[in-house]
């Protein structure tokens, strides 16, 4: 043991974790696809620290992240595919690459400018890569990002070519016609395969608001989230010390006690 552990230590940690004759059983047993619900479960830990501003949680859980990268790469070397040392190698080199105007002599005349030439590394590098052709604006946003955060990508990448609303304005009144056709759906029969393409257009055109808000989508929903359970939680305590449990009351009385949990936030 140690007082001070470092990266290599890390990486022996991991090798031995992963030996077949001496190794931990679970940790033996698990390949990529097992392994990668884990790794996007502490990418969400990671910002669900830094939105409760938790600096030591922080610290640990950037900790439980590094920990996925060491386990993919761990795995990739046994089956010769490439190491630790590789994947730092390839992220430090994009780095470089993508960034002419901090390593090089590049200059850019604003972010604007920046951005697009980003883009335009980028769209280089995935020809340089063996992809198919594509010379779409949409080329290269990933499949397998959550779809909220893909909506984004895509919507990020359509304006890139002048394809966006000028502001919120006409958002929201996109906004207010996609819900009036899902309003439309449910006085019709509410058609399963209808309200899934018409809600879908909403949420779509939500994150399209954030966007143009400058709002992290998934940033306001996390804090909706929370929002939610405290104030659900607050009803039951309000519930369970006027003697009658919350889920034995009707509606109307469980609408009081939410209104109650929001004046306790000084909430009108």
């Amino acid at each position: 043991m140690t007082d001070r552990y470092t990266l290599d230590d890390l990486l022996a940690i991991m090798a031995q974790l992963r030996d077949p004759q001496r190794g931990c059983p679970w940790d033996v047993q698990q390949d990529f696809a097992s392994v990668a619900p884990y790794t996007i479960e502490e990418a969400y830990e990671v910002a669900d620290a830094i939105d409760r501003g938790d600096f030591d949680d922080l610290r640990d859980e950037l900790g439980d992240l590094l920990l996925q990268v060491v386990f993919h790469a761990q795995m990739a070397q046994e089956r010769g595919l490439f190491g630790f040392a590789e994947v730092a190698h390839a992220i430090s080199a994009k780095l470089v690459r993508r960034h002419p105007h901090v390593f090089g002599d590049v200059r850019y005349a604003d972010a604007a400018a920046q951005k697009q030439a980003w883009e335009a590394i980028k769209a280089v590098e995935r020809r340089h890569g063996g992809a198919p052709q594509d010379d779409s604006a949409l080329a290269g946003v990933s499949s397998g990002l959550p779809e909220w955060r893909r909506a984004l990508k895509l919507q990020q990448r359509a304006a890139s070519v002048g394809f966006d609303w000028p502001d919120a304005q006409p958002v929201l009144a996109k906004l207010a016609e996609e819900v009036g056709e899902v309003r439309a759906e449910f006085a019709h029969g509410a058609d399963p395969a209808r309200l899934l393409d018409e809600i879908g257009d909403v949420l779509f055109v939500m994150v399209n608001l954030t966007r143009h808000a400058g709002v992290d989508f998934s940033s306001a929903l996390r804090h909706a989230n929370a929002k939610f359970e405290r104030r659900f939680r607050q009803m039951e305590t309000l519930a369970a010390a006027d003697g009658v449990p919350f889920g034995e009351r009707t509606l109307a009385e469980q609408e009081q006690l939410w209104l109650q949990a929001k004046a306790l936030e000084g909430k009108p």
